[in-house]
């Protein structure tokens, strides 16, 4: 109940701080026989890691992987897999002068509320330096979907008032804000110029693509794909709001519009966004994530701290001006985890149903 461990058959549990010796998973339940070494969850954990422009804070981690157990001979074996990562670039001291504060907008106030006390460096297991162990636990279950054909994606579509005028996820890795389209990077870099300057930061809305899913994947009720994609989603960091397929755009559309008619070479729109009743149709599901702007920001405030009293605050240390930026690789993570968690389940119940392809 301690809410560190996602997923009912292939579950991953992680553990470690921002600032603590490493942060590390167990994955349990990942089928025996897939293909994989350090290099392929090495190569996701790069597209997350601090450091790489400007535009993300400047913290320097290599993010190296290590894979402690349960693969064999380059192939998984069916056992728990242990994975770690060092941390070793944490400035703990940046945070000296906050201990005894709440940092607007931070979990720091819920975290003592809760605990009675908290890791105040770099905010401890609340920290965005969590997700690492996402990231890698995704790599994995990507590995397992690719066997089934399944491809997840993202990139960022809107930086506060700059809005994708297309989604080409060819482009998400060929500029430093990970943008679905290229036509708009020269407008993120002089927005982004003003925007550190004035020691702000910005929040951003994430599209995530999930395609190749076959239809019958998920439950009704409680157990809606897309309640339990929602529900993955929003335990990332800073994420506050998800859509699927239509999303807030459905209020203002007649059913004549809304629904998705069904021909003999299958729907003829996707509002739904690949789901219905909860359970996946063949169509491509679409998420649309949005996350707040980073909370750590240089301009001083006033906060009160652990004695309930008003205090001057300025926050220090290295921090992303827009932590949806490297959010991408994270938001995949979490969906290639619950899309393999929801395919085994199926399979559990339904696995001597026959389906149409």
């Amino acid at each position: 109940m301690s809410g560190n461990t996602f997923g009912k058959i292939f579950k991953l549990t992680t553990f470690g701080e921002s600032h603590g010796i490493a942060l590390g998973a167990v994955i349990d339940g990942c089928p025996p026989n897939i293909e994989i070494n350090e290099l392929d969850i090495q190569k996701e954990l790069d597209r997350r890691k601090p450091g790489q422009s400007k535009y993300v804070t400047q913290r320097k981690e290599s993010d190296k992987v290590e894979v402690l157990s349960g693969v064999f001979e380059g192939k998984t074996t069916g056992t728990p897999i242990g994975l770690l990562v060092r941390n070793t670039d944490h400035k703990s001291k940046d945070y000296e002068n906050i201990k005894d504060k709440f940092r607007p907008g931070h979990a720091d106030f819920t975290y003592q509320q809760k605990y009675g006390i908290r890791d105040f460096r770099g905010g401890g297991r609340a920290s965005a330096r969590e997700t690492v162990m996402r990231v890698a636990g995704g790599a994995i279950a990507k590995k397992v979907l690719e066997k089934k054909g399944v491809i997840v994606r993202a990139g960022v579509m809107q930086i506060g008032d700059i809005v994708a005028d297309s989604h080409n996820f060819s482009d998400v890795s060929k500029n430093d804000f990970n943008f679905v389209d290229k036509s708009k990077v020269k407008a993120l870099e002089n927005f982004f110029k003003e925007l550190i300057k004035d020691q702000d930061s910005i929040g951003a809305k994430i599209i995530v693509n999930i395609s190749g899913l076959q239809p019958g994947v998920g439950s009704p009720v409680f157990s809606k794909l897309d309640a339990e994609l929602a529900k993955s989603l929003m335990s990332v960091n800073a994420v506050k709001a998800i859509e699927i397929g239509t999303g807030v755009d459905s209020v203002t559309m007649r059913g004549s519009e809304n629904r998705d008619i069904i021909s003999v070479d299958g729907f003829e729109t996707n509002n739904s966004g690949g789901i219905l009743g909860g359970i996946s149709n063949g169509d491509d599901i679409n998420i649309f994530t949005s996350l707040k702007p980073t909370s750590s920001i240089s301009q001083k405030t006033t906060t009160t701290n652990i004695d309930n009293q008003k205090v001057d605050l300025e926050v220090k240390g290295r921090h992303d001006p827009c932590v949806g930026l490297r959010a991408v690789p994270i938001l995949e993570a979490m969906a290639a985890l619950t899309i393999i968690d929801q395919m085994l389940i199926d399979k559990a119940q339904c696995f001597d149903v026959e389906r149409k392809s």
